[in-house]
């Protein structure tokens, strides 16, 4: 019997090794991992000596060769395969353990180039892992380290590896694969490219969740390992272990804050922001969003998109919080938020997968992508179509409204007064509705403030509605039949309005 070894990654292989070979198989290997292994002592045949061709082009070409191929690939129980090997003097090759050229890190690394990346692309060990793969029935195919102990075991102690076992390996070996080329193909994909013909994207289970949404659903967590930041490598700083609705709505809270250039504070209840401010005194953002919706506030995700200080983590006080997210904290508020024993925090940094820009929506049968909705704003092509100009500081929170509006469900209703969210209605079926639970939600604090709605309003009853609890400016897209309507409601109310041409409809 023989065992082919060639690996990237050699932690745990000489136990491994030690195990393969005192079930009875002769170990092949690769140059590096035969140096390797022949410094601890064990006895290896060089691939370059069972083949009789040395290894060339700076070992670009090793093991692509009949003798390793022809006895990973032959069907042993078929004849003509047995004499072919006979005929071409090749030995059937039983066990394969390989893993892949460090791609993804090496193109992680700071200041790589693209001759480092293509030199990490690699070519003989996806073969020999595929090839091992589709005869798993005759081939045993390791390429997760995590599987030594016990494959090692079950071969030292002549147990057999079942026909399941092998099929569950040969799965992995070519996940293992896939996910190689996944890496490879986002990295060389140009950056201006939109939405390409075809698309694969490969996720790595970081681990297990205690459930999904719901305690009935099963819920892991994966992350993309082409990416650095977002959610799902965030560290916990302290707390107990985060949930699926954790991560859902932290997604939410820490993607608004982050569209922010001010420094920015939102609290988040059920993937809806139900407040947001910005101020240059982080304190103050954060009660300012606090106050948008206290009530709701309650229970919810809190994040910010500045280091996190001891004067904010006071100011926190008495609240309960599921999640505190920021990109990184004052010793002091850590110190503070770690007395929260129901507060996981989290410190966060922004994403830059490649496919950061792509959003899928998984559909039966499918998915859907779009582009993420990130364009910034730019009021230079705004009209304002009321008689009364809208006046300076109404422009302001008429752009933070805006802005808040593309985070929260259709059909949003955002009402702001001083960079801060003081209402807002999300979800509702009509758009009227929704102005009625801004207006509701912010009671008092309407008047004074300015609207800003996703999308059109179709009839004009919506603004009547919101000059009623004192709004006084008005921010959407237009397009709509009635748009006459509305702009002549607004100059009867005495309203500015104005229209941005996009909308921003969040399903």
């Amino acid at each position: 019997m023989k065992a082919l070894f060639s690996l990237s990654d050699r932690s745990g292989i000489e136990d491994f090794a030690k195990a393969v070979k005192e079930a009875g198989y002769e170990i092949i290997s690769t140059g590096g991992t035969g140096r390797s292994l022949a410094k601890k002592g064990l006895e290896v045949t060089e691939v370059s000596t069972l083949t009789g061709f040395p290894e060339i082009l700076d070992g670009r070409v090793k093991t692509l060769h009949p003798k390793i191929h022809g006895g990973i690939l032959a069907r042993r129980d078929l004849q003509s395969h047995k004499t072919e090997l006979t005929k071409h003097s090749i030995d059937t090759i039983d066990l394969v353990a390989v893993n892949l050229y460090p791609f993804v890190e090496t193109v992680m690394r700071q200041g790589v180039t693209l001759d480092d990346a293509l030199e990490q692309i690699d070519i003989g060990g996806p073969t020999l892992i595929r090839a091992a793969a589709k005869n798993f029935r005759s081939v045993i195919v390791v390429v997760d380290p995590e599987d030594y102990d016990w494959i090692g075991k079950r071969l030292t102690r002549q147990d057999t590896i079942t026909i399941e076992e092998r099929q569950e390996l040969a799965q992995k070996a070519f996940q293992h694969v896939a996910l190689y080329d996944t890496a490879v193909s986002q990295y060389l994909q140009p950056r201006d490219t939109k939405l390409p013909k075809a698309i694969t994207f490969g996720y790595e289970k970081i681990g297990s969740l205690k459930y999904g949404e719901n305690p009935h659903q099963a819920g892991a967590l994966y992350s993309d390992p082409m990416s650095i930041g977002g959610i799902v490598r965030a560290k916990q700083l302290s707390g107990p272990d985060i949930s699926f609705n954790n991560i859902l709505d932290g997604e939410a809270a820490w993607r608004i804050v982050s569209d922010f250039k001010e420094p920015a504070a939102t609290v988040v209840k059920h993937n809806n922001p139900c407040g947001l401010a910005v101020d240059d005194d982080q304190p103050t953002a954060y009660i300012k969003a606090y106050e948008g919706d206290s009530m709701s506030a309650y229970g919810g995700i809190v994040a910010f998109n500045r280091t996190l200080t001891a004067a904010t983590a006071k100011a926190m006080k008495g609240v309960l919080y599921h999640v505190v997210i920021a990109p990184s904290f004052d010793p002091e508020a850590l110190n503070i938020l770690a007395k929260r024993k129901q507060a996981r925090v989290l410190q966060s940094k922004v994403s830059t997968s490649p496919t950061e820009f792509l959003d899928i929506r998984k559909v039966t049968g499918g998915a859907m992508i779009q582009m993420v909705d990130d364009v910034p704003i730019d009021t230079s092509g705004w009209t304002t179509k009321s008689k009364r100009q809208p006046t300076a500081s109404e422009l302001q929170d008429l752009v933070f409204a805006w802005k808040a509006a593309k985070h929260i469900k259709s059909n949003s209703i955002v009402l702001a007064k001083d960079n801060a969210l003081v209402g807002m209605g999300a979800g509702q079926p009509n758009r009227v509705t929704s102005v009625h639970l801004a207006l509701r939600i912010s009671g008092e604090k309407s008047k004074g403030s300015v609207l800003a709605s996703d999308a059109f309003f179709p009839f004009s009853d919506g603004i009547e509605l919101a000059a009623s609890g004192g709004i006084t400016a008005v921010v959407e897209p237009g397009g709509s039949m009635r748009d006459n309507e509305v702009i002549e409601a607004a100059d009867k109310l005495g309203l500015a309005l104005v229209f941005t041409g996009m909308r921003h409809f969040r399903h």
